[in-house]
């Protein structure tokens, strides 16, 4: 009969299981990396927004680059373009980083020896056939 665990032996055993480790990581990193490509857009990438667009952000609002009114109805694109250009920076660095911790990966496996082909059922066959017939003569 097997044993019985414990809810938290149970969790131990989960929680310590190197997936879950990596996961946590990644997210831990991820959000710091994340505020770093924020301060970024905020300090470099809205500036030249509002260069580009020729407004201003006003009285310290979230306002960044340009905006434009329909109907009493206020279209803020600034902050629009800023969300994009966060996620692009984002994205093609996790692209970059996936990239080389897959070629790690291939570079640390040994390649195994490729084993030769089993051949056909139909030629194994045959073969014992043959084997047989000359065992008779």
């Amino acid at each position: 009969m097997a044993e019985k665990k414990g809810f938290f032996a149970e969790f131990k055993e989960f929680a310590l299981k190197g997936n879950v480790m990596d996961m946590a990581v990644g997210v831990i990193i991820g959000a710091a990396f994340g505020n770093i490509v924020t301060a970024l857009t905020d300090s470099f990438i809205n500036p030249l927004i509002q260069a580009i667009t020729g407004s201003t952000a006003e009285d310290g609002g979230v306002k960044i680059g340009g905006s434009f009114t329909i109907n009493g109805a206020e279209f803020n694109y600034g902050n629009f373009i800023s969300a994009v250009v966060n996620f692009l920076i984002i994205a093609l660095i996790l692209f970059c980083i996936i990239k080389a911790v897959n070629k790690a990966m291939e570079i640390g496996k040994k390649k195994e020896e490729e084993k030769p082909a089993e051949p056909p059922k139909e030629e194994v066959l045959l073969t014992e056939i043959r084997d047989l017939l000359k065992e008779r003569k």
